[in-house]
């Protein structure tokens, strides 16, 4: 299905923006489809390999982020039409002859059609003191970071699915954690609120910002915008920000996609974009559910897309 390019060197039929579960699960798929298919992306795995576990992925009861990761990425090599490469991407272009060229670390690449399943950073607090205190206290990866703080007191900060499973793994180091909310109830899955319910190491402090983070050479506690316990200061060792993501969608948008207004792509119920030829898949992705498993449907769909894309195109 493949053909050569004088211009970038061989015309792939997908190109695979993101190494991620959503990425490498379009790449599989493509391959079972027989696209000759390119993966780009920075960080093998993606976000899952940060996860400690993962009990919610179908057929699989419980296994670790990066085992998830691993069998996906072992998946999509069994093709031998996939190529998996390391590299930033830096553009998305348009050819005169309705083809796209992408522009990586790794060298210049041409395609038929492109999968963009490039996930979401975390988002910062935007708090005084947390630029400062970056990696001296403050951090974004529980899984990470979590292990330099055995017997410390440490506080998560948000009240979604992520920071409370955050702050279950941090009881397995830390000995105390708090969990600081700016609502009146935490909004996770019941397994995970009553698991943290249960932790004598867990304290949840509700209706509560942090406005500051302070210390010395590294951050030793937090201002809150109302006391807790008599006192607007908190002494901590560590602060975990997870407030959520924000979507890593640059490239696509410079690339004329469509996203919604807090920067997700918009797509169709067959994962594409507005821009024919790019589908996208996963977190980057405006789909509301954000979950591994959701992803990699996304990506089947737009791997599936892709395909009838290029048949179309040989009419």
């Amino acid at each position: 299905m493949a053909i050569t390019s004088n211009v970038v060197g061989m015309l792939y039929d997908i190109i695979v923006i993101g190494s991620g579960c959503a990425g490498l699960s379009g790449a599989m798929y493509a391959g079972r489809m027989g696209l000759k298919t390119l993966v780009l992306g920075e960080m093998r795995g993606g976000t899952i390999t940060l996860t400690h576990i993962v009990e919610n992925y179908p057929g699989f009861i419980s296994l670790t982020g990066m085992e998830l990761a691993d069998k996906l990425e072992a998946h999509a090599r069994s093709y031998p039409n996939v190529e998996i490469k390391d590299g930033k991407v830096g553009k998305i272009l348009r050819s005169k002859d309705g083809t796209f060229e992408v522009e990586s670390d790794s060298g210049k690449y041409k395609a038929t059609t492109i999968l963009y399943a490039t996930g979401t950073e975390w988002k910062k607090l935007g708090a005084k003191g947390e630029k400062e205190f970056a990696n001296k206290g403050v951090h974004y990866c529980a899984l990470c970071d979590g292990g330099f703080y055995k017997g410390k007191t440490v506080a998560v900060i948000g009240g979604a699915d992520s920071a409370i499973k955050d702050a279950l793994l941090l009881t397995q180091f830390a000995s105390k954690v708090y969990i600081i909310y700016r609502g009146g109830k935490v909004r996770c899955e019941p397994a995970n609120h009553e698991a943290v319910s249960k932790n004598p190491k867990v304290e949840i402090i509700y209706n509560t910002n942090v406005t500051e983070i302070y210390g010395e050479k590294k951050a030793t506690g937090v201002l809150l915008d109302k006391p807790h316990n008599g006192s607007d200061k908190l002494p901590i060792d560590a602060v975990f920000v997870a407030i959520g993501h924000t979507p890593l969608s640059q490239l696509a948008a410079r690339a004329g996609v469509e996203t919604d207004a807090k920067g997700y792509v918009k797509i169709s119920r067959n994962s594409e974009t507005s821009v024919p030829g790019i589908f996208a898949a996963g977190d980057v992705t405006d789909t509301r559910f954000k979950q591994a498993i959701v992803g990699v449907g996304e990506a089947v769909s737009a791997a599936y897309s892709a395909y009838l894309y290029i048949e179309g195109k040989k009419k």
